[in-house]
């Protein structure tokens, strides 16, 4: 299949299905080439932004709670405000996994308390 051919197919496809193709393509892989990797076996098989151990559930947790994109920038010198645009994006195509791995999160703080 060529690219041009694989491009027409997706046309077809529901945005529901894009968002399954795209999460499909991205296991174990980059996110969509922007800087979001997700690795079986690396920080806990969760998102995060490629190169680090920064995952996008956190930075969407941060900004849950308040923070600021700037905060979130200061708090972590070694990410840009692409790499923040690229883990919104993750967190928007695959909302329901983020969500999870917060609450999962979650569970393991209340647990250990």
């Amino acid at each position: 299949m060529t690219l041009q051919e694989f491009q027409e197919q997706l046309s077809t496809l529901s945005d529901r299905e894009k968002a399954q193709a795209i999460q499909f393509l991205s296991q174990d892989h980059n996110f969509v080439g922007q800087g979001v990797k997700k690795k079986t076996g690396f920080c806990g098989g969760s998102a995060c932004i490629a190169g680090t151990r920064i995952t996008v559930w956190g930075l969407v947790e941060s900004r849950q709670i308040g923070y600021s994109e700037v905060d979130i920038l200061t708090s972590y010198p070694t990410i840009s405000a692409t790499n923040l645009a690229n883990a919104w994006a993750y967190a928007a195509a695959f909302s329901e996994e983020i969500a999870a791995d917060i609450q999962e999160n979650n569970n393991v703080m209340y647990e250990q308390q």
